[in-house]
């Protein structure tokens, strides 16, 4: 293979697996943006398979930068899987481009075999190649091996050394700075999740307190309820009390009134016959 042709090759397998990492942070932060806060809703929401799919291909970007990454970095090699790349935007166009997809293991099953099979023939296969090119392994060599004699081989080599573990050095200023950064957002989560319990055990003895009223004021009601018998039943027997007693009186007063009536009507005869005689 012409040698600018492989350096073309590798440096545009590099610069893919980097673009397709930044088109997924992309598409999570739209994503994210669009879903509710609370976990309750998400599950719910129109978005929630859109969320599981890239939260599984983020799980898939991880493995593959932990697999291969550390020999990019170090120019052993280059993103060798490139189908895998291919797959990963096949499988991010799709989430954007669909309202309604397919559930997560439908849709990444391809990319879930092609990746694993990739990082285990790396693993296996390449890996072992790979490890003997290592800064540390000339070291090892040397010092398994017989003492070099001194004189300036010797010292040409030891600097040779040197210049070779200075990546093995940024490694491990890169690493310590993502534990740095991992250690903050780890801090930065335990901070809201004791937020979050404080939250919710505010809400527990507030609803404990709404209950508590609420059993108060049902109380209250029974007792206004049983008041409301009794007094209705106490206006029931006034009310009884006021009609029995006036249609008494009515007829104590008609009484007198019908005897009029009837002495009366039997003066009557008797004054006739007086006028009579008189006459």
């Amino acid at each position: 293979v012409c040698k600018r042709m492989d350096l073309v090759c590798q440096r545009m397998l590099n610069q893919g697996f980097l673009k397709v990492e930044r088109y997924h942070n992309l598409c999570q932060k739209q994503v994210k943006a669009q879903l509710p806060r609370r976990e309750s809703e998400r599950r719910n929401h129109s978005l929630a398979r859109h969320a599981d799919i890239l939260a599984a291909v983020e799980t898939r970007l991880s493995l593959l930068n932990m697999t291969f990454m550390k020999y990019v970095d170090s120019n052993l090699c280059c993103f060798i899987p490139g189908k895998v790349i291919d797959e990963i935007y096949r499988v991010l166009r799709y989430v954007n481009s669909t309202r309604a997809p397919q559930r997560a293991h439908e849709v990444l099953q391809e990319l879930r075999d092609i990746s694993s099979m990739a990082m285990e023939y790396f693993d296996e296969k390449i890996v072992p190649i790979l490890k003997r090119k290592l800064p540390g392994s000339d070291v090892s060599g040397r010092l398994i091996g017989a003492a070099p004699v001194p004189g300036p081989s010797a010292a040409l080599t030891t600097m040779q050394l040197f210049s070779k573990q200075n990546p093995s050095r940024q490694e491990v200023t890169k690493l310590q700075q993502q534990v740095k950064t991992n250690g903050a957002g780890v801090t930065m989560l335990r901070r809201e999740i004791s937020e979050l319990r404080t939250k919710v055990q505010e809400q527990q003895k507030q609803l404990q307190d709404q209950d508590q009223k609420l059993l108060e004021q049902t109380q209250i009601i029974g007792e206004q309820n049983a008041r409301l018998a009794e007094l209705e039943r106490k206006l029931r027997e006034v009310m009884e009390s006021a009609v029995g007693n006036s249609s008494g009186s009515g007829s104590n007063e008609e009484s007198p009134r019908k005897r009029r009536k009837a002495a009366e009507s039997v003066d009557c005869p008797r004054k006739s016959k007086r006028l009579r005689s008189r006459k």
